[in-house]
């Protein structure tokens, strides 16, 4: 059965052109554009996929934002990461149903919804973030889209001084300076407990690298990027878009391991000397 809107409901409005427009349903509201405006109350009641007309004669078409879309129109007072990285954060780091993750920071958001989303009802995220302004914001677009959750534990604090938490199965940073939170990472991952983490720049990506190399609990390294490309599809066409989301950032995954005789950096010694 199709849902129906309810007063108090996220909707998202598209237009002819496809230009979204994120509301709040509420009694009384009105949705206002250059096409026109709409009563909420003509939205409310109406089932999701409904196409209504402003008073102008423009069509609309309303649909539930799904996260992806809901990311992307969300408020924020930081950049978040995208859907496109989300994906691969969630798979490659193997979120999984029941887990414990760790996050810094928060952010507005982002990805703490879809990691909420992931460990489901008997899993925890635990978001560490310095800021209680951004925060306060990310608590705000989590409650919106994720009413009610409670599986979200916030704690102001610098994961650099260290993690309360033990036996973690996975830590996602978000983090200027994440090769500053190896150790305390180290000591909160069970082993076998995965680190992920998202960087703008390859400087930072090798930084944390030798960190983490240099670190005998840590294994298995590696980083890498998604490039996301639309196609443009119509009756007689089908190319790529002008335009592409490229580089957003890296995403670098490393396996809390037993230790090994003298860390991965004896090992890189020993393959430079191969190599010479």
């Amino acid at each position: 059965m199709a849902e129906r809107f309810t007063d108090g409901d996220l909707a998202l409005a598209i237009d002819r052109r496809g230009r979204r427009y994120l509301i709040k349903l509420g009694m009384g509201k009105v949705f206002e554009s250059h096409l026109g405006y709409l009563p909420h109350e003509e939205i409310i009641g109406n089932e999701e996929g409904c196409r209504l007309s402003t008073h102008s004669g423009h069509e609309i078409v309303l649909l539930k934002p799904g996260l992806a879309d809901y990311i992307l129109e969300m408020p924020r007072q930081s950049q978040v990461i995208y859907p496109k990285d989300i994906g691969p954060i969630l798979l490659h780091a193997d979120i999984y149903p029941g887990a414990t993750v760790v996050e810094a920071g928060i952010g507005s958001g982002a990805l703490t919804m879809a990691l909420l989303r992931a460990v489901g009802p008997l899993g925890r995220v635990v978001s560490y973030e310095v800021r209680e302004d951004l925060a306060a914001q990310a608590m705000l677009n989590i409650q919106a889209f994720l009413p009610g959750v409670e599986t979200l534990l916030l704690r102001h604090g610098d994961i650099y001084e260290g993690i309360v938490e033990r036996d973690v199965d996975r830590i996602a940073l978000d983090l200027p300076e994440p090769w500053r939170a190896v150790g305390v990472a180290a000591e909160a991952l069970r082993t076998g407990g995965q680190l992920m983490s998202f960087l703008p720049t390859v400087l930072q990506v090798h930084r944390l690298y030798e960190t983490l190399a240099a670190d005998p609990r840590f294994d298995f390294i590696d980083s890498f990027e998604v490039l996301h490309r639309p196609w443009h599809l119509a009756a007689t066409s089908a190319r790529p878009a002008h335009r592409m989301v490229a580089h957003t950032g890296f995403i670098t995954k490393a396996i809390r391991c037993a230790p090994r005789g003298g860390g991965r950096k004896a090992e890189m010694a020993a393959e430079e000397e191969e190599g010479q």
